[in-house]
């Protein structure tokens, strides 16, 4: 909304002295053109608002254009900037709403605390893109229309039309009734029921979304924590899990854990096939290494590809030892991969060799 635009505009100039047309524009995520507009609007409205013209020029306004909050602490000020989980708000569309708080928020603290409490934000933060191994922690992308409509009836209380795309079945409209949205690393569920049955849908699998008219069959107080516990509680103990017995390098053990369903000690031995050299000594205790440092444990992935995909991930860090068919999968795509890169490259399109000079 523009008033809001506005808002955000005169904040972002009281907050950093003067900016540029570009930077205003680039902060509000609109063109420079309609940021020229808003300043003629604000002009108009009476806000003290001027241009200073040159290479360092920009707009600003005069000084002393300001309001307080009272009552907040530094540390109160301080957990609210760090709170604020830009990660979170993106899974719900509420991206820009959030950067629009966070400038009201410093903007109306008193002078003293303003600098402080900014500067000590800048030295937390707080579930960064990537970890120190530069992998990505990948957030869905929905789009806003749709999570917009369903947090309007999720809020409303009105029952909800989406079209949801389940994995490897054509997309198909469906009524529910929501209850709540959950993220849990920068992914977006909605929790809802379908003709009394509780349903949990990823955000990003829905395609569109229409708010119905009509009120949601849902309890008037609601506990999300608890109820998203139980329904994963049910998610990790229902569907086509596989159990894996593997050895695994402790150090691996907390990026197993990040990964699979359920991580235990494996206890007791599992009777080894007869001819396979590959299980441990019978004095391997469970979760205790064996003579290879290896601890040996039981792990549950939700099906076949998963555990797959976990395994190899580790590489020679861990050792499936059942299923047989886990193994077999293993052993067969190791070996493809050793035969790729075992024949001498292909020569480039332009016929020229990998090394040497043309003489």
């Amino acid at each position: 909304m523009r008033a809001d635009r506005l808002v955000s505009l005169v904040l972002l100039l009281r907050q950093h002295g003067r900016l540029s047309a570009t930077a205003l524009a680039r902060e509000l995520e609109v063109s420079p053109r309609t940021v020229l507009r808003d300043i003629e609007a604000l002009s108009a409205a009476g806000v003290p608002v001027y241009a200073e013209r040159g290479r360092h020029g920009g707009f600003a306004l005069l000084p002393g254009f300001r309001t307080e909050l009272t009552g907040l602490s530094h540390d109160e000020a301080l957990a609210l900037l760090v709170a604020g989980s830009r990660r979170g708000a993106q899974a719900f569309g509420l991206g820009a709403a959030l950067a629009s708080a966070m400038r009201k928020v410093v903007d109306a603290l008193p002078e003293n605390q303003r600098a402080t409490a900014a500067g000590a934000a800048q030295r937390l933060l707080v579930e960064p893109e990537t970890d120190l191994l530069s992998r990505r922690l990948t957030a869905e992308e929905v789009p806003d229309t749709v999570v917009t409509e369903i947090r309007r009836a999720v809020f409303a209380g009105h029952r909800l039309r989406i079209r949801y795309a389940a994995v490897d079945r054509a997309p198909t409209w469906r009524t529910v009734d929501p209850i709540g949205l959950v993220t849990v690393r920068g992914q977006g569920y909605l929790l809802a029921t379908r003709s009394g049955a509780e349903r949990t849908y990823r955000l990003s699998r829905v395609l569109a979304a229409r708010e119905l008219d009509q009120p949601a069959q849902r309890p008037d107080r609601v506990d999300l924590d608890r109820i998203w516990q139980e329904r994963s509680t049910r998610f990790r103990t229902g569907g086509d899990q596989v159990t894996v017995v593997l050895r695994l390098d402790p150090a691996r053990r907390e990026e197993l854990a990040g990964t699979a369903l359920t991580v235990v000690a494996d206890a007791p031995e599992e009777p080894h096939e007869p001819g396979r050299s590959d299980e441990p000594a019978a004095s391997d205790g469970p979760d205790e290494p064996g003579g290879d440092g290896r601890v040996r444990l039981r792990v549950t992935f939700q099906d076949a590809q998963h555990a797959e995909w976990a395994l190899w991930r580790l590489g020679r860090h861990a050792e499936a030892l059942a299923p047989q068919w886990l193994r077999d999968s293993l052993r067969d795509r190791a070996a493809a991969i050793a035969a790729h890169y075992g024949a001498p490259p292909e020569a480039p399109p332009d016929g020229r060799g990998g090394s040497g000079a043309a003489g």
